[in-house]
């Protein structure tokens, strides 16, 4: 159950509404980077979250939070816009040079949300919950969320470098030490858990004898002339998580060349395809008489 006050977070105010800025703050709302992801990210970890009760607490506390951050910038878009021109001649005439909304704003701010904020990125494109991650695996889902947390201070630092409004300095200042406390947060967990170490590779439950460990700390080098790969750190040396030394080697084939069954009758091909396969003759042909040979073994 959550509630509300009506009260924000952390001060909102603008001092020079900038409805460009407005638009550039919406990326903090709906964008891959931005306050939806996290919310909803961090809230589908704590429904779903299995084991210790006190990492599902951290989770659904850190992602009411997040709702918090989503209002304050919401109430900054609004704030933002709140002088912005009703149409692009009143907008000319502000500007001889060309105006706001010639010069970048979002039209939909005038015309879709009544200068109001949308759930959408700084293009316009409709947040859809593709980058939400929640895997059910603690570790996993820790490491998803302070990379989410980096990358949310990455845009904030930009925005905050984009404006020249004190206000909008000082409410993203806010947000940008929340994201340095989130990064550190998620990073504590892990070394609660035994950090990096302990927990690598994730899942760590899996039985690693069973995976092809002939490849398990090996660098893989992909250049048709044999060169190695750039060498470093991951190339040589102990593991990480000791269980291995890493090494490097060239990548051969392991593998045949794949050969599929025929087209099935009924199956849409066209007539050439399945006329190869009757004949005999082509590569479709070979693969046919390959399958009718292993039937017969």
């Amino acid at each position: 159950m959550y509630y509300t006050d009506k009260l924000l977070q952390y001060p909102v105010r603008v001092e020079r509404p900038d409805p460009v800025f407005a638009r550039a703050l919406q990326q903090a709302i709906g964008g891959i980077e931005g306050e939806i992801r996290v919310c909803l990210q961090y809230f589908f970890q704590a429904w779903g979250a299995r084991g210790p009760a006190k990492y599902r607490d951290l989770l659904l506390n850190t992602a009411t939070e997040e709702i918090a951050h989503i209002e304050m910038l919401a109430t900054a878009v609004a704030l933002n816009l709140e002088k912005a021109p009703l149409s692009i001649k009143e907008d000319i005439a502000a500007d001889a040079a060309g105006g706001s909304v010639l010069n970048g704003m979002d039209m939909r701010h005038v015309l879709s949300t009544g200068l109001a904020a949308l759930p959408t990125d700084a293009n316009g494109v409709p947040f859809d919950t593709s980058h939400v991650y929640a895997s059910g695996n603690l570790a996993a889902d820790m490491l998803a969320n302070v990379t989410a947390e980096a990358t949310g201070r990455m845009l904030a630092t930009k925005l905050y470098n984009m404006t020249e409004d004190p206000g909008m300095k000082d409410m993203l200042s806010y947000l940008i030490a929340r994201d340095t406390y989130h990064q550190q947060q998620f990073l504590a967990v892990i070394e609660e858990l035994g950090g990096l170490d302990a927990n690598l590779p994730i899942p760590n439950s899996f039985p690693q004898e069973a995976e092809a460990t002939e490849f398990s700390y090996t660098q893989l080098g992909f250049n048709r002339d044999g060169t190695p790969p750039p060498a470093g750190r991951w190339s040589e040396g102990p593991s990480l998580d000791g269980k291995g030394e890493y090494s490097q080697r060239p990548m051969e084939p392991l593998g045949g060349e794949p050969m599929l069954a025929p087209p099935r009758p009924g199956g849409g091909a066209q007539a050439q395809q399945m006329r190869g396969v009757a004949e005999g003759d082509g590569v479709l042909g070979k693969a046919a008489h390959a399958v009718k040979e292993a039937l017969r073994e």
